[in-house]
C-alpha cells in the first residue's frame, strides 16, 4: 500500500520576518506551496531559500487565494497554514498516522495562540478547533470576505496536537488588525443583509468584553486576558458601528434616474 502525500498550502504576503520558520515546521511534508501575493519584503526568496514552491500571484480574497492553491497541489491531503503559524513535532506525528490511517476525509485541528507574546489559554481562545488537513480531492473553501474556511466534502473528526499560532506579536499588530477584522466583520454582515444601529454597536461591545472575560474566564490569563477583552470589545464595537456607517452612506446614496 502506498504511502499517503501531503501538501502544504500557505497564503502569504510581506512574511518575510516569519516565513521560514513556517515552512521549516513542515519540512516533513512532501511538498510545501506558497502564494506569496506580490510582497516587497522579500518573502518570495525567503520562502524559497526554505524549501517551498513559490508562486507569485495578485490577492483575490483568502479563500480564492487557497483554492489556487489546492488546485496546484499534487499531494493526496493538503494541510492549510498562516505564515504565522507552526507544527510541533507531536502534530507532525499525529498528521502523519491521521493521513497514513485515516478515520475521516477531514480534520479539526486545534490552535494554541499568543496575544503580545504569552499564550492564551482561557478567553474562547483555547482549543479553537478550524478544519485545516483535509483530502485534496474534497476540499474546498469559503468566499467569506474575512476569515474564510476550509470546508471537506466528508467526514471530519479532530486531532489532539495544536497548531503553534503566534498571533498579534505587539501592540502594533493589534491596533491593525483590530481595523481590518472590523472592517471585514462587517462587510460580511452587509452581504448575509444584517443591520445595526449606535446602541446595538456598544451593546454588543460591552456584551463581548463580559463573554471574553467573565464567561469564557479571561481573567484566568491574568492582566494579559484582560486586554484581550478589551480587544474582543472594541473589535466588536467597531464591527457594529461600521455596519451601521455603511448602512447610512447606502442610504444616502443618490438614486439614478431612468
Amino acid at each position: 500500500m502506498s504511502t499517503a502525500r501531503l501538501s502544504v498550502i500557505i497564503a502569504a504576503k510581506n512574511e518575510a520576518h516569519q516565513i521560514s520558520d513556517c515552512i521549516r515546521s513542515v519540512s516533513f511534508a512532501d511538498e510545501v506551496i506558497v502564494l506569496d501575493s506580490s510582497s516587497v519584503d522579500g518573502t518570495e526568496r525567503v520562502a524559497r531559500e526554505a524549501g517551498a514552491q513559490v508562486h507569485v500571484t495578485d490577492w483575490p480574497g483568502y479563500g480564492p487565494q487557497q483554492l489556487r492553491g489546492i488546485r496546484l497541489a499534487t499531494g493526496d491531503w493538503v494541510l492549510s497554514l498562516d505564515a504565522d503559524e507552526r507544527v510541533s513535532p507531536a502534530l507532525k506525528d499525529e498528521i502523519l498516522q491521521a493521513i497514513r490511517e485515516p478515520r475521516a476525509e477531514g480534520y479539526r485541528l486545534p490552535r494554541h495562540s499568543s496575544f503580545c507574546g504569552q499564550f492564551i489559554d482561557h478567553s474562547g481562545w483555547r482549543p479553537d478547533y478550524t478544519l485545516r488537513l483535509v483530502r485534496r480531492d474534497l476540499a474546498g473553501f469559503t468566499d467569506h470576505f474575512l476569515h474564510a474556511h476550509m470546508t471537506v466534502d466528508g467526514r471530519k473528526a479532530d486531532l489532539r496536537q495544536p497548531i503553534i499560532h503566534y498571533s498579534y506579536r505587539d501592540l502594533d499588530d493589534v491596533l491593525d488588525k483590530l481595523n481590518r477584522y472590523s472592517r471585514g466583520a462587517a462587510i460580511d454582515l452587509q452581504r448575509k443583509g444584517r443591520r445595526s444601529s449606535l446602541s446595538r454597536a456598544l451593546a454588543s461591545g460591552f456584551f463581548a468584553f463580559v463573554r471574553t472575560y467573565v464567561l469564557r474566564q479571561g481573567f484566568r490569563d491574568g492582566r494579559m486576558g484582560f486586554v484581550l477583552a478589551l480587544y474582543n470589545a472594541q473589535t466588536t464595537y467597531y464591527k457594529y458601528l461600521r455596519l451601521w456607517m455603511m448602512d447610512r452612506e447606502t442610504a444616502k446614496a443618490p438614486v439614478n434616474p431612468r
